[in-house]
């Protein structure tokens, strides 16, 4: 592979571990790591990528045509977001499938790596935003439909509910990953849902049964696993520090960040849209109503600080912005910095601040 032109690092962030040493990108891809010593400064690491994400910049995804698309993925990109998933929560099938039939094809950064259905099959009990009217228990007629009218890549469900486990097995049939949460699951149905093949929980403690000694549900059983991965909101709103903190102690390489960043996300403060739901976004915490938390407006980059300051390593902290909700997508080319890979790339400096974002090696302005 042709020497390609150097990004001016000091270091980057390879398989979790920073590598001492420039980037050199060429042709839209990476050629080179670690090259020339500590020359340079800063930190270079892979895109990040989102795995549930409702909206951005004035764009609501489930009524997002093409332009919608361009222009939320545009402001996504000066966040640092390479790659992610459009996210729908609960709605009527007719809404469900005309969403899923405006998702754009893959194509150059950012990538939408398809459609992740937070809904419908979720338990009563742990709604949060979620409209009741749209709840459905497990229907294999009706995802079989979702599924046949756009890219579904990911699926959040109720494991407990009755026909949740052959949902979970044909979805992972399909190479299609399967989330538990907005459930009301004992930690003895958690188990058996990951043994089915759910292999990750949507935005672990909220929407789903406390934990508790003597029944720790689905989030006491994912942490103690050892091989699930967990999804979390790190707005300092979602989780208490602690909880959070907890989360890290327990579930370091296993812990993925997510935004869950609604349409006035990049915007400010007003009334937005998500879904059908009216939502208001107040000093930067978005709630439904009646209160109900509805969403967030954290950028990936400040959940990535937010995880530094809670003690964790800034290659971890990176990873879990990178590497690790890649690997619950089951991609290897996003969320990776190797030669050879695409050069969706974020250098930052030492206070973790962005300095520049390159898609597919260029330049994002």
């Amino acid at each position: 592979m042709a020497r390609g032109r150097g990004l001016g690092v000091a270091a980057a962030l390879v398989r979790g571990q920073l590598v001492t040493g420039d980037v050199e990108i060429a042709d839209g891809r990476i050629t080179a790591v670690g090259v020339n010593g500590r020359r340079g400064r800063g930190i270079a690491a892979p895109g990040f990528v989102d795995l549930q994400v409702n909206g951005f910049g004035g764009v609501d995804f489930f009524s997002a045509d093409a332009d919608g698309y361009r222009r939320a993925g545009d402001a996504l990109l000066r966040t640092g977001v390479t790659a992610f998933q459009p996210t729908f929560i609960s709605s009527a099938e007719a809404d469900l499938t005309a969403a899923l039939r405006e998702l754009p094809q893959n194509g150059a950064a950012p990538h939408v790596l398809g459609a992740h259905l937070e809904g419908p099959f979720i338990a009563p009990e742990r709604l949060g935003t979620h409209p009741i009217s749209a709840r459905r228990d497990p229907d294999r007629g009706l995802l079989e439909r979702l599924l046949s009218a756009g890219r579904v890549t990911h699926v959040t469900l109720a494991p407990e509910l009755p026909g949740a486990f052959e949902l979970i097995e044909l979805l992972r049939g399909r190479g299609i990953t399967v989330s538990c949460g907005h459930s009301n699951a004992t930690a003895e149905q958690a188990h058996e849902a990951f043994a089915h093949g759910a292999k990750t929980v949507t935005h672990l403690f909220n929407a789903m049964r406390p934990f508790a000694a003597r029944e720790p549900g689905l989030a006491g059983a994912a942490l103690a696993s050892g091989d699930v991965t967990v999804q979390v909101i790190l707005d300092g709103v979602h989780l208490a520090e602690d909880t959070a903190r907890l989360v890290w102690h327990a579930a370091a390489e296993r812990m993925a960040l997510v935004t869950d960043a609604v349409a006035g996300a990049g915007l400010g403060d007003g009334s937005y849209r998500l879904a059908s739901v009216d939502v208001e976004i107040t000093d930067g915490v978005v709630r439904r109503g009646d209160s109900v938390l509805a969403g967030s407006t954290v950028t990936m980059i400040d959940a990535v600080r937010n995880l530094v300051a809670l003690g964790a390593p800034v290659p971890a902290a990176l990873s879990a912005a990178t590497e690790v909700p890649a690997r619950i997508a089951g991609r290897d080319d996003v969320g990776r910095l190797e030669p050879g890979a695409e050069a969706d790339v974020v250098v930052l400096d030492d206070r973790l601040e962005l300095q520049r974002v390159l898609a597919g090696g260029a330049d994002v302005t």
